[in-house]
């Protein structure tokens, strides 16, 4: 288990989760069921049925013989996840959904229904070992990562409630989605890649989603950022940046401490010059700490010293967490600290705080499971 304030890369051993047909490419799934005795082409049968059909019960599969069907479907869709507690605001539109997965960690996802379009925050691990001290998840530690499909059966699990209308709004598909829920993704790139990869393959043989609407994150592990530039795929990158100077991001992302800020922003270029992909860059405002208008100028100077058009930034107005020193900037001062980015010339947009009243929203992650709250 992490200490809790560790600095942490690598996950701690665990069993792994039951293999799952998201886990694997096409040619995979083919193999797998030769594996299994079947005839390869009953993986693109079973392939229509999970990420199409959306199906939870086997014996719906009726194209599958019904010999196979539970025998198939407990070696390759396996339940990973279920579900403890939904929590909902916005009249119904943003359900956050509390999850236990096979060996009970637990993780928490945000399905956000705005007008157009339907957003889900996945997470990528059981907690998270970056430390940053403003944020719920990371003062947890990190249990585990998770598997590709453990992250893509997020993803299915929120269309399953869209198309079933327990969102408000009525029935409705997933269109993005971001990985800012629990982890940080690109420590746990082998499995994050694999599920970007299954969320925007062409159904059936994944969800079909636009990579464009797919939004990757990261607190900026350079050596990573640098790695997702060859995967040659067109999602978004968004750094998690929270001040623009060494001094005090060393305090507010640790791991500064290994890759400086002009070191992340670099490489956030570089994504940028080989994809074309405009970067997102995430500032957390928090009251007093790094929202100083000399701290606006300075990150508007760095950014625009890389270069104009590469580059979005979203401030967030803090959300707060259980036990945090640390509040919201004051809105006069948040106003000014936007002018000021704008005034750069740097496009500049306030993030939505959607889901704050029911711990949902950005850092406020944290996978608590009160007894008294647990309901299905």
């Amino acid at each position: 288990m992490t200490v809790p304030g560790e600095l942490t890369f690598a996950a701690p051993r665990r069993a792994k989760p039951p293999r799952h047909l998201a886990d694997l490419d096409p040619a995979g799934r083919r193999a797998a069921l030769a594996e299994l005795g079947e005839r390869p082409f009953r993986a693109g049968q079973l392939a229509v049925h999970y990420f199409d059909h959306l199906a939870e019960d086997p014996s719906t599969m009726t194209d599958v013989p019904a010999a196979s069907r539970q025998r198939l479907a407990e070696a390759l869709l396996p339940a990973l996840l279920t579900p403890v507690r939904h929590l909902e605001a916005d009249a119904g539109r943003t359900r956050k959904t509390l999850w236990r997965l096979f060996d009970g960690a637990t993780v928490e996802s945000v399905l956000m229904r705005y007008p157009g379009r339907v957003t889900l925050c996945v997470s990528s691990q059981a907690g998270c070992g970056m430390n940053c001290p403003f944020c719920a998840t990371g003062q947890a530690g990190l249990t585990r990562n998770m598997s590709a499909a453990e992250i893509v059966d997020q993803v299915v699990a929120g269309a399953r409630m869209l198309r079933r209308g327990e969102i408000a709004g009525g029935p409705g598909r997933v269109s993005n989605v971001v990985f800012m829920g629990m982890g940080e993704p690109l420590a746990n790139y082998r499995a994050v890649i694999g599920a970007v990869r299954r969320l925007t393959d062409p159904v059936p043989d994944g969800l079909g989603l636009s990579q464009r609407n797919v939004t990757v994150s990261t607190v900026g592990l350079v050596p990573a950022m640098d790695r997702l530039v060859a995967e040659e795929l067109s999602v978004t990158l968004a750094v998690s940046l929270h001040a623009p100077d060494d001094e005090l991001r060393d305090e507010l992302v640790p791991v500064n401490t290994r890759w400086r800020v002009a070191e992340v922003l670099d490489a956030a270029r570089r994504y940028f010059d080989a994809t074309g992909r405009r970067v997102s860059i995430e500032y957390a405002l928090i009251r007093d700490i790094n929202d100083h208008k000399w701290r606006a100028d300075l990150l508007g100077t760095e950014l625009n010293r890389r270069g104009r058009g590469w580059v979005h930034v979203n401030p967030i107005p803090l959300n707060p967490t259980p036990g945090s020193k640390w509040t919201a900037s004051d809105p006069d001062v948040q106003r000014t600290f936007v002018s000021r980015l704008r005034a750069h010339g740097i496009p500049t947009t306030v993030r939505d705080t959607r889901g704050r009243e029911i711990d949902g929203a950005c850092g406020q992650l944290a996978a608590v499971t009160p007894v008294a709250a647990v309901r299905p």
